[in-house]
C-alpha cells in the first residue's frame, strides 16, 4: 500500500536534523508523498529547499497561529512571493489558537483572513489549524465564502465548524489522535465524505499507536490511515489508497 502523509512539519528543529533519515524511512513505509507544512517564512523556505532535494516532498508557505504576532504586510508579501513557487501546494499552516493564546487573538484572526485572501489570489489551498476557536473560525470561513476551498488539519474542534466547513467543499484532516484510547471523533472520521478526507503525522507532533510518546514521523501515518479505515468500516487498502488520491487533488500534485 501507498500513503500520502498531507502534513508534516520537516524543517521543525526537532526533525530536520535526521531529515533525510525520516525521508527513508517513510519510503520504506510505503510513504510516497509528504506535505512538509511552514509555520513563517523561514521555514517556508526551507521547506522549499527540502522539497527540491526530495522526490514527493512538497513544501507550503504560510504563518501559524502561534507566530501570528510577526504578522505584518511586509511578512504576508513575502509568503505572498514565496506561493510563486511551484514546489509550493498550499497556504498555510494559518488558522486560530485560542488554547495557548501564543499570539493576541485580534492578530490571529487578521493573519487568517489575509491567508484566505492569498488562497483566492493564487488558487492554492489553505491549510487551517483550529483549536477552541470555533465560533470565530466559522465566522471567518462565512466571510471569505465559496471561494476558498482549505483542509481543516489534524481535526480536533465541533461538529458545527466541521459541519459548515464540508458544506464549503472543505477538506478534513485526522492524525495520530484517532488512534489514542481516549479519542472521542469517531462520529467526524465518519462524517467526511470519502473524497475530502485526508490523514496526516502532524510530525514531530501526536505520534500515533502503537509509537504515542516518541517523536512522530511521516513513516507512522500508516497506523492513523488504518485506524480511520476501522472506525469508517472501509478497507484499509481502499480507504489508503483514496486518501493517496484525495491529496493529490486537494493540492494540485502532479
Amino acid at each position: 500500500m501507498q500513503y500520502t502523509d498531507s502534513h508534516a512539519h520537516l524543517a521543525d528543529d526537532k526533525v530536520f536534523p535526521d531529515v533525510e533519515g525520516v525521508v527513508a524511512r517513510a519510503r520504506a513505509a510505503g510513504v510516497t508523498t509528504i506535505v512538509s507544512v511552514a509555520t513563517g517564512s523561514d521555514d517556508a523556505r526551507t521547506c522549499i529547499q527540502l522539497a527540491e532535494r526530495f522526490p514527493g516532498v512538497y513544501a507550503t508557505a504560510g504563518i501559524h497561529p502561534h507566530r501570528a504576532a510577526e504578522y505584518d504586510e511586509d511578512a504576508i508579501r513575502d509568503i505572498r512571493l514565496l506561493l510563486d513557487d511551484a514546489r509550493v501546494v498550499a497556504v498555510g499552516e494559518t488558522g486560530l489558537d485560542y488554547h495557548y493564546d501564543f499570539s493576541p487573538r485580534d492578530v490571529q484572526r487578521t493573519s487568517f483572513a489575509r491567508h484566505l485572501e492569498l488562497s483566492c489570489e493564487t488558487g492554492k489551498p489553505t491549510i487551517v489549524h483550529s483549536r477552541e476557536a470555533d465560533d470565530d473560525m466559522r465566522a471567518l470561513l462565512r466571510e471569505a465564502g465559496q471561494g476558498t476551498v482549505g483542509v481543516l488539519h489534524s481535526f480536533s474542534s465541533g461538529r458545527a465548524l466541521l459541519e459548515e466547513a464540508l458544506a464549503m467543499g472543505w477538506y478534513a484532516s485526522f492524525s495520530g489522535m484517532v488512534t489514542f484510547k481516549k479519542y472521542e471523533g469517531a462520529d467526524f472520521v465518519r462524517m467526511v465524505p470519502a473524497d475530502r478526507i485526508l490523514v496526516e503525522t502532524d510530525t514531530p507532533y501526536l505520534a500515533p499507536v502503537p509509537h504515542r510518546g516518541k517523536q512522530n514521523e511521516p513513516a507512522f501515518v500508516p497506523h492513523t490511515a488504518a485506524r480511520c479505515a476501522e472506525l469508517r468500516s472501509e478497507d484499509p487498502a481502499a480507504f489508503a489508497a483514496r486518501t493517496v488520491e484525495n491529496a493529490r487533488r486537494f493540492y494540485g500534485l502532479r
